[in-house]
């Protein structure tokens, strides 16, 4: 403390920047000293790093101390430097159980090739790695949602990291189950039956408003007892009251002559008894047998929609029944997208994809540096 400034103020390292005149409201005059830390860096108190760039700057009022025949204000200029986000996202320890899925990152842009000449447009989706099985930090992201991006993220780690990893929750696409087949062949694929149930609801409002064309030859209106009934269709019986599912049913038996929206309701509610069986640990044999007479039900329907249903259940079933035999969603990976659109909305948008995956890693990976924030 042998500056005069931090004699006078008790505050080491603090240096008088001005001192002005200024009038108050009641038109009495008084002064106002401004002070400030002279040093142009600080380091972090967390991890020790140096940083030189000032994020911003703020102002504070320290009590006023009474000093000589004028009043005496002091303003404090306080400079919040920047911690580098580099020395804080450190390569993550090996999940055991990893969550994939793919947000948007923006609009597309044309980028303008200097060597060729050529315009090429910038990739709008990125793929999204999150750990399900610690604090739900973002590990990395990669261009694009094509099972290639998959594939060379997973590799980048090494056979080390991917032998960590026991399971991986993802939507269902085949891209993505296919890269993982191929990166990580020994890992559990899950998928979660919801994914399954909406596709059933949209198979069953796809029939009605077909229907609804090829009968009346228009969209559907409020004196249409299928319209009239569209959301009591895509309600679980369970939640259906005796009321409201009677008034269904007779609505549709007695308006509805193809009896098409009906046959796939059942098969719909079917398709949900599924998980029930499964997490209920029914034998093998009898969800087996459940699962074929869903399958069956639809092939003998003749109803395109409910077809394709089929198929995909078909298709994706391994998968579903491993979400339900160890109870691991994709929940969480869903939360971690609303994080990151929310970082670019916070921001306006980004233009360099670099800093920008810098700052969603830091949002997403906030809580896991510092959980009392």
């Amino acid at each position: 403390m042998n500056d005069s400034t931090s004699i006078l103020f008790g505050m080491p390292e603090i240096t008088v920047v001005k001192v002005e005149h200024v009038a108050d409201d009641g038109g009495q005059s008084g002064r106002v000293v401004h002070i400030e830390r002279p040093e142009d860096w600080a380091a972090c108190p967390d991890c020790g790093v140096i940083s030189t760039k000032v994020r911003r700057r703020r102002t504070t009022r320290p009590r006023d101390l009474p000093h000589g025949q004028e009043p005496l204000g002091v303003r404090r200029h306080k400079r919040h430097f920047a911690t580098c986000a580099d020395a804080l996202l450190i390569e993550p320890e090996p999940p055991e159980v990893l969550g994939i899925d793919e947000t948007r990152r923006g609009r597309p842009a044309w980028i303008k090739n200097e060597t060729s000449g050529k315009w090429a447009r910038t990739e709008r989706f990125e793929t999204n790695f999150v750990d399900l099985s610690g604090a739900g930090a973002l590990p990395g992201q990669a261009a694009g949602r094509t099972g290639k991006a998959v594939i060379d993220w997973l590799s980048e780690r090494g056979t080390q990291w991917k032998s960590q990893v026991r399971i991986v929750a993802i939507d269902p696409a085949a891209c993505s189950r296919s890269a993982i087949k191929q990166a990580l062949p020994h890992a559990v694929i899950v998928v979660d039956h919801f994914h399954l149930v909406a596709l059933a609801n949209k198979a069953l409002t796809s029939v009605r408003q077909r229907v609804n064309r090829e009968e009346r030859g228009r969209r559907g209106r409020a004196t249409d007892p299928e319209w009239a009934n569209r959301r009591r269709l895509l309600r679980g019986r369970e939640r259906l009251s005796e009321r409201g599912f009677t008034r269904m049913w007779n609505d549709l038996v007695d308006h509805e002559p193809t009896g098409q929206i009906l046959t796939v309701w059942i098969a719909k509610e079917e398709l949900r008894s599924l998980p029930v069986y499964a997490r209920e640990r029914a034998p093998r044999p009898v969800i087996s047998q459940r699962l074929f007479r869903f399958l069956y039900r639809c092939a003998g329907s003749g109803i395109p929609e409910l077809i394709t249903l089929a198929e995909t259940v078909d298709a994706w079933w391994p998968e579903t029944l491993a979400f339900i035999t160890t109870g691991i969603a994709n929940a969480r990976t869903e939360g971690t997208n609303r994080l990151i659109k929310d970082a670019a909305r916070v921001a306006f948008g980004f233009r360099n994809l670099t800093d920008q995956r810098r700052r969603v890693r830091l949002a997403c990976t906030h809580q896991t540096i510092n959980p009392a924030a």
